[in-house]
């Protein structure tokens, strides 16, 4: 029956424009095309349009922190964020010495305007706010709160979110802990916002705030590292029902988001992601949920 019907269209030369798609043998399934967002075809490995032609371009912000980055150097795949950075470069098909680091202030890399990265990563919080001006990928890492103070403060012998109304508190700009702050603490005065952690952890030492507020890892690291006399007082319960994720930030309508999301979904499938996290970020499980 195919081969008449194929016969037909041949022969039938007048009708030929009109019954041509008609004619035409037809896949048994949907039709997918190369170039359709997600497909293996388009994301194949080492060929995505890359900012530079065979090289990966990841954006972070300097200093680079730990326990993200070790020793202020993104690019020796030493830190959570350095290690996740080249793991999703591997899974789109670039080696290590493929990938370039730029340096990109935190708030530049989710602001409106054209990057100059393929993807950034610097502990930063998936928001219906900041989808406006970027694209994210998946989440890449589960974000709780943690607030650290330094002992003798008004922060210190917290054991609520209502003990902390009248502290003085502090957070880097533009950041979800400085969000938590505003609209969960609501404290009795204005909060200190700092341009990076440096500075909120040099005015948290200087008795300037009673204490700040920090990504978990970032507050283990922090209270065992930095500033030692400083303890963490207790981590956030998430009373959005949404968890907080970071996600790799991508220019807004990148060709790349869907690949790189595919990338991070294959390493959170296969526990790329969960081991990666056990060898470099601190367990919580000592930190006590304020509510």
């Amino acid at each position: 029956m195919r081969l008449i019907r194929l016969a037909t269209c041949t022969a039938t030369a007048v009708l030929a424009v009109a019954t041509a798609a008609g004619c035409a043998p037809q896949s048994d399934g949907a039709s997918v095309t190369a170039s359709s967002p997600g497909t293996k075809t388009a994301c194949a490995p080492g060929t995505l349009a890359t900012q530079t032609a065979g090289k990966l371009t990841v954006g972070t912000d300097k200093p680079a922190y730990a326990p993200w980055f070790q020793d202020d150097k993104p690019a020796n795949g030493k830190g959570f964020e350095s290690a996740v950075a080249y793991a999703v470069a591997k899974q789109l098909g670039y080696g290590a010495s493929d990938v370039v680091w730029r340096t990109v202030p935190f708030n530049n890399a989710f602001s409106p305007g054209v990057k100059k990265f393929d993807f950034d990563l610097n502990q930063i919080s998936i928001s219906d706010t900041r989808k406006k001006a970027v694209d994210f990928s998946s989440g890449y890492y589960d974000v709780r709160q943690a607030i650290i103070a330094v002992k003798g403060s008004k922060a210190y012998d917290a054991k609520s979110v209502a003990d902390l109304k009248n502290a003085k508190l502090g957070a880097q700009v533009g950041t979800t802990s400085l969000d938590l702050i505003n609209d969960t603490i609501k404290p009795s005065q204005q909060p200190a916002v700092f341009q990076k952690n440096d500075f909120a952890k040099s005015a948290l030492k200087n008795g300037q705030v009673d204490a700040i507020v920090v990504d978990l890892p970032t507050a283990f690291y922090i209270t065992s590292a930095e500033v030692t006399d400083a303890k963490i007082v207790g981590q956030f319960e998430n009373t959005t029902g949404k968890t907080e994720q970071f996600g790799l930030v991508l220019d807004k309508g990148s060709r790349l988001t869907s690949c790189v999301s595919g990338a991070v979904d294959a390493l959170r499938k296969d526990g790329t992601l969960a081991a990666l996290d056990k060898q470099w970020l601190s367990e919580a499980v000592d930190a006590p949920v304020l509510k």
